[in-house]
């Protein structure tokens, strides 16, 4: 078999353009191309519109059993096709364009379309976006800790292949590169990877809390058009459950003001409270006979997370420290941004710092109390969410951690 490899020119020659008549069926099921629904000799060589469906892949499919030129697909969600799931020329529109281009038809004895191939657009709006297979929280295995901590650039990345695995069938053609649009975590994890080794650059002696600390507590809550995060999926507002501290800001976790630091000996009185043995600990750390005498769920955290198992109302103390690491002395006040439902008192309310690797404690009081449709309720567990910021006084830096309150999960 003849292998035929991809090629990624910098300045392509010309745009490729995949022309032909256009088709569109008639009865509701050809209409959004399901499964075996359309017909092979009416369709093969036309490019074909077809309406919302629930799967555009399925839609793709069957386009392309019928050996059609191309596709133009209906969706109002805004939704993204991976580059294994075009088997043909394809492009989504929305429903104002699907309006036009039925008017065009029917004004129209031989209605023709063009799809061009796009050349890479830059600055799309809105974006960032969760990505609908990013992980969610709670933690099934330590939910006393919020999970994602951090999210990062991991749709459609151009990375490095495998020079021996396909990275697209068309037909029966098998297609090699050395490149590859990827998506899911393993995209994601080597952008964090790569900021946590720029951070220890510049910061040798910060330890791995310290580095995400600098990430969470700096990361951005809001699009590239200043409004907050939403969720790919149903356009819907995100939240910390979804995306942690924010979207990855790499210039400014390079100056984060204050970060929350974590001792080795606080991780292991964390896996003491989840019910490791010593003998497991000492598996984990090399320390063994390790004694659970200072057992403790309340890691010093960049972030706060209260579980309301099976009650709407309950309270929670958190005991944070923060660390100085700029070379001047500064002072800090505690901002609350939270919505009704989610009551959080910080003592003390200001903290001072003397210069660079001082120290400060404070406390955080959470009082939770879900009532109604109203309470903010949304996909069966989440209670509501907010954000506490260390302002500095007189100075730049904002060091946010969110708090967030949700329904324990049943692991299944």
């Amino acid at each position: 078999m003849a292998i035929q490899r991809m090629q990624f020119p910098i300045f392509p020659a010309k745009k490729t353009v995949y022309s032909g008549n256009l088709y569109y069926g008639h009865g509701k099921r050809e209409e959004s191309c399901n499964f075996f629904s359309l017909n092979a000799t009416q369709v093969k060589g036309k490019i074909v519109l077809c309406s919302a469906g629930d799967d555009m892949s399925s839609q793709l499919s069957e386009a392309d059993r019928c050996d059609a030129r191309g596709v133009i697909i209906v969706d109002n969600k805004k939704s993204f096709l991976l580059p294994p799931e075009y088997d043909l020329p394809a492009i989504i529109i929305d429903s104002k364009d699907f309006k036009d281009i039925k008017k065009y038809m029917t004004e129209t004895r031989e209605a023709k379309a063009s799809l061009v191939f796009g050349e890479t657009e830059l600055g799309l709006k809105p974006a960032p976006r969760v990505a609908y297979f990013s992980s969610r929280g709670p933690s099934f295995i330590s939910p006393s800790v919020l999970k994602p901590d951090i999210m990062a650039p991991g749709f459609n990345i151009l990375a490095a292949w495998i020079p021996n695995k396909p990275v697209q069938l068309i037909g029966t053609q098998r297609l090699y590169s050395d490149f590859k649009l990827d998506s899911g975590t393993s995209m994601s994890s080597p952008h964090v990877a790569g900021v946590a080794a720029l951070l220890r650059s510049i910061h040798p002696d910060w330890s791995p809390a310290a580095v995400r600390s600098s990430m969470m507590t700096t990361a951005d809550i809001t699009d590239n058009t200043g409004k907050p995060i939403t969720d790919m999926v149903n356009l819907s507002l995100a939240s910390p459950l979804d995306f942690g501290g924010g979207h990855i800001n790499p210039n400014r976790a390079m100056d984060p003001g204050l970060i929350y630091d974590t001792s080795s000996e606080e991780y292991i009185n964390f896996l003491c409270s989840l019910g490791y043995t010593s003998r497991q600990i000492g598996v984990i750390t090399q320390k063994h006979r390790y004694t659970c005498g200072k057992a403790s769920l309340d890691l010093n955290y960049p972030s706060f997370i209260v579980i309301l198992n099976k009650t709407s109302q309950v309270t929670r103390s958190f005991k944070r420290v923060l660390t100085n690491v700029v070379d001047s002395q500064s002072k800090y006040r505690a901002v609350v941004n939270s919505p009704a439902g989610l009551k959080v008192v910080v003592t003390p309310p200001v903290l001072s710092f003397n210069g660079k690797g001082s120290r400060q404690e404070f406390y955080v009081r959470i009082d939770v109390s879900i009532k109604g449709k109203g309470s903010g309720i949304t996909d069966g567990f989440l209670g509501n969410f907010g954000y506490l910021s260390w302002i500095e006084i007189g100075g730049k830096h904002v060091v946010r951690s969110p708090i967030v309150s949700a329904f324990a999960l049943e692991n299944s």
